[in-house]
């Protein structure tokens, strides 16, 4: 019987946002086996998901790198794949799709489009409405690609939260990637500061940095909640969210994890995207929106906290 092959190699946030159109891939196949082409970060953390089979890493090693891209061609070819979704809707997976994964129906962004759509109009809707779009074109019914569903990977953290907070705490997200600086509010510190006065130390402030965060995190006088010396996985992560009492968090991957799970909190965004074309507000989970970000002043940011707080 031949396979179903979903590709999304990341960022977190996207691979979290891909759960429900991956959960609906696979109610449909459900007598088929669905396997994941990722990034090794996502490995290990995907390979538990429920709804699909198995996880298949992919390097992506650069395109001259020949001899990687015939060992991934032989490797995939060995699942016998009949279809494929690309969620990731990259300049790589288009690739892929002309050189390593030829002569199988494919579906993408590209094969959603209506007649005379071009991809670039396309694009400029939400995420889970193109997911929505693309999954509906391949007859299949979007039950969960707007209704994500994380259950799957909240784990017991009691251990964590006993060491670090007790019971009720605030969970920050100061970070960003090194390559998207515009997407970081720079006044989180001065903000840690302002919370602890205004709720006279009620929540403890917690941060759950990644591996190259936590020389940052140590600088921010809040609790560095880590897995002895280590930052925690995805896992950790995902449930450290799901158990806090609010989130505040630049527009990065826990944020998603925050959206869908409807944890209460705020994500701030600049003029890099708006919070609808990446699908992130819901009726707990707001963004407050500036042109710049430097420009978002402490104030501001805890009137809004305060307000969904008290």
């Amino acid at each position: 019987m031949s396979n179903i092959l979903i590709i999304k190699h990341g960022s977190l946030g996207d691979l979290i946002q891909a759960n429900g159109a991956i959960k609906d891939i696979k109610k449909f196949y459900l007598n088929r086996k669905v396997f994941l082409l990722t990034s090794q970060p996502y490995a290990i953390f995907m390979s538990e998901c429920p709804y699909i089979d198995g996880v298949i890493i992919d390097k992506r090693l650069p395109r001259w790198n020949l001899f990687y891209l015939n060992n991934l061609k032989k490797n995939l070819k060995k699942y016998e794949f009949s279809k494929v979704f690309d969620l990731q809707n990259s300049s790589r997976t288009k690739f892929y799709r002309r050189f390593i994964i030829k002569n199988v129906e494919w579906s993408s962004s590209e094969t959603s489009l209506e007649p005379g759509q071009k991809k670039i109009e396309f694009d400029k809707d939400p995420v889970l409405d193109r997911m929505e779009v693309q999954l509906t074109k391949s007859g299949i019914e979007t039950e969960y690609v707007k209704n994500i569903d994380l259950s799957w990977a909240v784990s017991d953290i009691s251990r964590l939260i006993k060491q670090y907070a007790n019971d009720e705490y605030i969970l920050l997200f100061p970070f960003c990637s090194r390559k998207l600086p515009h997407k970081k509010w720079p006044y989180f510190k001065e903000l840690i500061l302002k919370l602890k006065q205004v709720f006279k130390n009620k929540y403890p402030i917690l941060l759950a940095p990644g591996p190259d965060e936590i020389e940052e995190a140590n600088n921010l006088n809040a609790k560095v909640v880590l897995d002895g010396k280590d930052p925690v996985n995805i896992k950790t992560l995902v449930s450290l969210i799901y158990k806090s009492k609010f989130i505040v968090s630049n527009d990065t991957g826990p944020a998603h994890i925050a959206s869908h799970l409807d944890k209460n909190g705020i994500v701030l965004f600049g003029s890099h995207t708006t919070a609808k074309k990446v699908s992130i507000e819901n009726y707990n989970f707001k963004a407050i929106s500036v042109e710049n970000l430097k420009d978002l002043d402490v104030d501001s940011v805890i009137n809004s906290i305060k307000s969904k707080l008290n």
